[in-house]
């Protein structure tokens, strides 16, 4: 690879959904900008495979219609979005429970009634905290005391019975953990977020996201299968050795890699997560709407091809089953026998298509968890992503906001 005719005045080295923002936001100020990507495409963990005629995300993956950052970005309608039920099914030793936002759908209202779900105490709770949430502004959300999530439903008043049966094995899908330890705050803006939004799939899967951010930059921005080994006082040098100058370089790769690039990093720990992708000929549940299990012997499950059809060939469905943690033996059987106890169906004549095990899925958020850190590392060095803001997609794209504006200062800074 030879090297570019001239100095570009940034390198974003890695182009996941951060390190596009970055770059649309410095090439909008009117800097000269190259993306290097060493995979084969862009998105970084918001990928989509075709396996075998299937659409298979590389995990299991939602879009929040109400992120700040996604609206400001991308065309929502040319995304082709499918909604999910905006509620959940929760798997009990009594039957399966609904929880929806009655809201949104009003003849939903009766599953609310005390006795199912939850008691008068709790539903009251629950009111005044999607109140609050939805209401006020962002601002006091943010400023509010960090504790535990778990601490924090307490304090609001819902009993340990509802805790366990609803917002537990719910959030352990989300926060990708299950003893309730991620920061309160986070909690906050998440319930406001799903209250002001709607969860989505693309039609053509969730690497639509990152596709649209990139297809925004100028033909030839990125380059990708351009793996970077090292970062130097000038710039950066590729795997096969050519130097590449910059005025500055925006590290906007995975945990892994960003602590190869700029040791010492400081990196909070990460949750691994893996998604079982099952084929059957027909769907065992019929509706696009997360499954959870009270017992949580699995994060979440969903019939991908009810939410989204063309994810699956005609014909067929196609089930994901999240987990915390790796692919280990045995385990794809044990979650076999909870899914035919969950979905009331045999699972026996399911076929495995694919698991994929993502092991920097989410950063751990535990209080006090800052929900913006700055991009700088040194002079004209900086980083973006998810682990400097928080889990999500939102929390990567304002990181990469932010990486660009503190970029820009300091070349401002620079040039005087």
């Amino acid at each position: 690879m030879s090297a570019p005719a001239h100095t570009p005045d940034v390198l974003v080295i890695g182009a996941g959904v951060a390190g596009l923002a970055c770059a649309r936001d410095l090439l909008a100020a009117g800097l000269d900008v190259h993306v290097l990507e060493a995979s084969d495409a862009v998105g970084g963990r918001m990928r989509s495979d075709r396996v075998e005629g299937f659409v298979v995300d590389r995990g299991f993956q939602v879009f929040n219609t109400s992120y700040p950052q996604i609206r400001r970005r991308l065309s929502l309608r040319e995304l082709r979005l499918r909604p999910f039920t905006p509620g959940v099914l929760i798997h009990t030793g009594r039957g399966r429970l609904r929880f929806n936002d009655p809201t949104r759908r009003p003849r939903t209202l009766p599953d609310l009634l005390p006795g199912r779900l939850a008691g008068p105490r709790d539903l009251a709770a629950l009111g005044a905290l999607s109140a609050r949430d939805l209401l006020a502004p962002v601002r006091l959300v943010k400023r509010s005391p960090d504790r535990t999530t778990r601490t924090a439903l307490a304090d609001a008043g819902f009993s340990e019975e509802f805790v366990e049966r609803f917002f537990r094995p719910f959030l352990s899908g989300v926060f990708l953990e299950d003893e309730l330890e991620t920061s309160s705050r986070f909690f906050h803006l998440v319930w406001r977020s799903m209250l002001r939004g709607t969860l989505c799939l693309p039609a053509e899967g969730i690497g639509a996201v990152p596709r649209a951010l990139a297809a925004a930059l100028p033909a030839g921005t990125v380059r990708l299968e351009t793996p970077v080994a090292t970062l130097t006082d000038d710039g950066a040098v590729t795997a096969d050795g050519a130097e590449l100058a910059a005025r500055a370089v925006v590290v906007a790769t995975g945990p892994g890699p960003a602590a190869g690039l700029l040791p010492g990093l400081d990196l909070p720990a990460y949750r691994t997560v893996t998604t079982y992708y099952h084929v059957t000929d027909r769907s065992p549940l019929g509706e696009p709407t997360l499954l959870v299990d009270e017992r949580r012997r699995f994060l979440n499950t969903v019939v991908l091809s009810d939410v989204v059809p063309p994810y699956a060939p005609a014909g067929s469905a196609l089930v994901a089953t999240s987990v915390l943690g790796g692919d280990d033996p045995g385990r794809e059987r044990s979650v076999r026998e909870a899914l035919a106890e969950a979905y009331g169906a045999s699972t026996g004549g399911w076929d495995l298509l694919t698991a994929r095990t993502v092991p920097d899925a989410l950063p751990a958020m535990p209080p006090p968890q800052p929900l913006s850190r700055t991009s700088r590392v040194s002079p004209a060095r900086h980083v973006c992503g998810d682990h400097r803001a928080t889990g999500s997609v939102q929390g990567a794209l304002a990181s990469g906001a932010r990486a660009a504006r503190e970029v820009l200062r300091d070349l401002r800074h620079a040039g005087r």
